[in-house]
């Protein structure tokens, strides 16, 4: 009988973790390789890469040059890492073989392939000609799996214990079940989670102690468990808060002193100040021993971030020409986790749709928490000159406004703007005064981090209408009404491909304006299509009708357009993309009125830690004017 701590069992694990460790230090050599190591498949994927992050030869094979001594003794370390890493998948009389062979095709000993002795291998490697490679080949015969034999539960001071249903459910390992190390370290970390959703925040389940049985190739498992009592949440100390009102943190707080212990409450309260978006870290730590009280202390502890960054942005399309530009944003700014920024842009910079250089210059001050903590205020005050082949406009606005978030999924927004705007349309120039009161709702389930990060399921809606008040040259009123949808199918749902690797993704885009004919309606705030966000192929503008054979577009009443484009994951980094798009642009207020016009192309992707780089070319099928041969987009995200 074999009696050992089960860590040692799980000694593959450690060293697939160490594995990375030392693959992100590595250096590149600097004279020719010594040896290249590799692992024969063994039939069995997730143990074949166990055996390889274990390997000391492939994890240290391109540091520096390793000479015949050194290499032997990697031989030798590894027949250990290795046959722990077979143990920790149940293959306890598994066999471990580690074969070298020479470039002129001699190959090392069989007595050495089987135990490694250090000395031998030494001076069968000292034979090798000066800068030639030795092909190293670790293979495992796995033998017959283990099984688990007995379990037994005890309280620290060796009492039988007896879980609940749902805690016997969340352990959920059985005698019979396969004696993989992963398996049983599972289900001591979830018999301890099902301990901490009780309630019960001093639980404890200590690595179980494993018996090897190779009469009966099982292995019979003790676990030590401490349940601990049920307890509520005591006192909560904020440390780290120096810029930050401590009073609009405790106000944000999700969870209170009193409340029952839970972990998921804990930590979703950690994640609901960390989306703050002014801490580089927030962490949450329960006390050692219950209070006095029978509670239990939290401690959360803050790290405030830089309050000041300053950032630059640029973005390029051959329709809207180059957008070049800087922010300067100031967090925290009154200390309840406002945001100001600055921001300067030039845009404009060349472009099929732009006549010239314009600028874009704005302030944004956002307040969350605003007479409620799901709503945040936000006000921006912007100064605009564009200078398209449509219209020429100048423009000073300011907008003020509340998002609301509903649920997970949903949010709203209103709020009120005016725009003081002179616009100059087939040399018509005209001042207007205009006032409204947007409102929208959007719904997202892609659940997303970022939403620089690509969709790869779920849907996203966005509904929005506008009443709006024109003063000036003519007085009119009338509403813009507008929605957008998009979806996205993983491939891997229906078995094609792997999870993440192969997305559809469709969008569509409706939209109306009602209660004024198209030239009542500022130039500005008329529909137009052409462009990323509907047709690409066609320049900025470029769909619906336009003033005779030339750049210059009229705008519409009307808006529809689609697209289906499909995305495909290529290696780690990088990615492709193909697309098709069509829209029309109407001038009665119906959509699906007007002349379709349809673009298509493709794209790359390099996925980068903060999005992906995109670049994507089209070109229309049915051009509407002469100048219409391509597009180029580039820019980070996706374009939906």
């Amino acid at each position: 009988m074999k009696r050992h701590l089960i860590q040692a069992v799980l000694l593959s694990t450690l060293f697939a973790a160490a594995g990375h460790g030392f693959a992100a230090d590595k250096k590149k050599k600097s004279a020719q390789d010594v040896y290249r190591a590799s692992v024969v498949s063994s039939g069995n994927d997730d143990l074949d890469a166990a055996l390889q992050a274990s390997s000391e030869m492939i994890s240290l094979q391109d540091t520096t040059e390793t000479g015949p001594f050194a290499l032997a003794g990697r031989v030798r370390s590894d027949y250990g890492r290795l046959k722990d890493a077979l143990d920790s998948f149940g293959y306890y009389e598994g066999k471990v073989k580690i074969s070298l062979k020479r470039p002129d095709g001699v190959s090392s000993p069989p007595a050495l392939q089987i135990d490694g002795q250090a000395a031998e291998l030494s001076s069968w490697l000292g034979a090798l000609p000066k800068k030639e490679t030795v092909a190293v080949r670790i293979s495992a015969a796995p033998g017959p799996e283990y099984h688990i034999g007995t379990i037994e539960i005890a309280d620290p001071e060796g009492h039988p214990m007896k879980l609940s249903s749902p805690e016997e459910k969340a352990f959920g390992l059985y005698s019979g079940d396969s004696a993989n190390s992963a398996n049983i370290l599972k289900a001591s970390g979830d018999l301890m989670q099902e301990y901490e959703d009780e309630g019960r925040p001093l639980a404890e389940v200590q690595t179980p102690v494993a018996w090897l049985r190779p009469e009966t190739r099982t292995l019979d498992l003790h676990f030590v468990a401490s349940p601990g009592p049920v307890a509520r949440i005591g006192e909560i100390t904020l440390e780290g808060l120096e810029k930050t009102n401590v009073q609009f943190i405790r106000h944000r707080l999700t969870i209170a002193s009193g409340e029952r212990y839970s972990p998921g409450r804990i930590e979703a309260a950690r994640q609901d100040l960390a989306a703050l978006g002014i801490f580089a870290s927030v962490s949450i730590r329960k006390a050692d021993k219950l209070a006095a009280d029978g509670t239990i202390p939290l401690t959360i502890t803050f790290r405030e971030g830089k309050s000041r960054t300053v950032g630059a942005e640029a973005a390029y399309s051959t329709d809207l020409g180059g957008r070049l530009g800087a922010n300067w944003t100031h967090n925290n700014i009154f200390g309840r986790a406002e945001t100001l920024r600055l921001t300067a842009l030039v845009t404009g910079v060349g472009g099929s749709a732009q006549q010239g250089l314009g600028y874009d210059i704005y302030a944004d001050l956002m307040k969350p928490d605003f007479s409620g903590r799901r709503q945040t205020f936000s006000i921006r005050v912007e100064g605009l000159r564009q200078l398209f082949y449509s219209y020429h406009q100048t423009a000073l606005l300011a907008r003020a406004g509340i998002t609301r978030i509903i649920s997970r999924r949903w949010k709203v927004s209103y709020g009120g703007q005016w725009i003081q705007e002179s616009v100059r349309q087939f040399g018509d120039t005209r001042s207007y005064t205009l006032l409204s009161a947007p409102l929208s709702a959007n719904y997202d389930s892609t659940d997303l981090k970022s939403p620089l990060d690509a969709a790869t399921h779920g849907a996203r809606v966005s509904i929005g209408i506008t009443p709006m008040e024109s003063l000036g040259h003519s007085t009119a009123f009338f509403a813009i009404m507008q929605a957008t949808a998009s979806t996205y199918l993983d491939l891997s749902k229906i078995g094609l491909s792997r999870p993440g690797r192969s997305v559809i993704a469709v969008r569509g885009t409706v939209g109306t304006i009602q209660g004024a004919s198209t030239y009542d309606i500022p130039p500005d705030q008329r529909l137009y299509a052409g462009g990323s966000a509907t047709v690409r192929g066609f320049r900025y503008q470029g769909v619906g009708p336009q003033f005779g054979d030339t750049k210059y577009a009229i705008g519409g009443t009307a808006l529809d357009a689609g697209t289906f484009e499909f995305r495909q994951r290529i290696g780690k980094s990088f990615g492709m993309t193909t697309f098709a798009d069509a829209g029309q642009v109407g001038s009665d207020g119906m959509p699906f009125h007007g002349k379709l016009r349809v673009g298509a192309g493709g794209g790359v992707r390099y996925y980068t830690p903060i999005g992906p780089v995109r670049v994507d070319v089209a070109v229309p099928l049915n051009r509407q004017h002469r100048g219409d041969k391509w597009e180029l987009y580039i820019g980070l995200g996706e374009t939906f």
